[in-house]
């Protein structure tokens, strides 16, 4: 799946975006580095949130996200810490209640992830460390046949053995899945070791988007 942002400008509070244009290729992994307040998760909003305001053009594999976004949203996951989910309920409970939402869901699917992340689908979502509560996220993602993966600021403050094996999970799905990965991030060395495209946001603005070979 490709995702392109075409001339994508908009307002939200405090944070301006303006003429952001780059594409997310499928078989990739594109950072989308900046710091605070340079934009980076308004324009993830943007996508998964039909209700954002902007001007300009999200496009799925060619098509304008705004034409059938919850048709779109089936085959996107958001993940972060501000992922909406029942933390008083286990993984297992959490995946019976959401599973409705996308058409396609494998119960199956979902619960030999959580058995290859050491996760076990009894605990309540709560009880999680937040490297296993994305762990989790990444399991469901996957349940739905995800094509598109959008990670907010995942790993940081994430202990360094949780980030290594978190990249691990996203490099395997790379080998295994047709998707494409668009990963926001403020850790150099991340950008450096695993990115292969970066886009640059600084005050709302799209400052460089390159491969990482010339980045750094």
């Amino acid at each position: 799946m490709e995702l392109r942002f075409e001339n994508v400008c908009g307002r939200k509070k405090k944070f301006l975006l303006n003429d952001i244009s780059f594409t997310v290729e499928n078989g990739y992994i594109t950072g989308l580095v900046g710091h605070n307040g340079a934009g980076k998760t308004t324009l993830f909003r943007y996508v998964v949130d039909r209700n954002e305001k902007y001007e300009g053009n999200i496009l799925v594999d060619g098509k304008n996200i705004r034409s059938n976004h919850s048709d779109f949203m089936n085959q996107i996951a958001y993940i972060s810490d501000e992922a909406v989910f029942f933390l008083q309920k286990t993984a297992m409970e959490n995946a019976k209640l959401c599973k409705n939402l996308y058409e396609k869901f494998s119960m199956e699917i979902f619960v030999e992830e959580m058995k290859r992340m050491e996760l076990p689908v009894s605990r309540q979502l709560q009880k999680m460390s937040r490297g296993e509560f994305l762990k989790f996220q990444m399991a469901f993602a996957m349940a739905h046949e995800t094509k598109l993966y959008l990670l907010d600021e995942v790993t940081a403050g994430m202990d360094p053995v949780y980030r290594k094996d978190f990249f691990r999970i996203l490099k395997q799905l790379l080998v295994e899945e047709d998707v494409a990965i668009l990963m926001s991030t403020h850790i150099e060395d991340e950008v450096v070791k695993h990115m292969d495209y970066v886009a640059e946001l600084k005050n709302g603005e799209l400052v460089s988007f390159q491969m990482v070979g010339d980045y750094v």
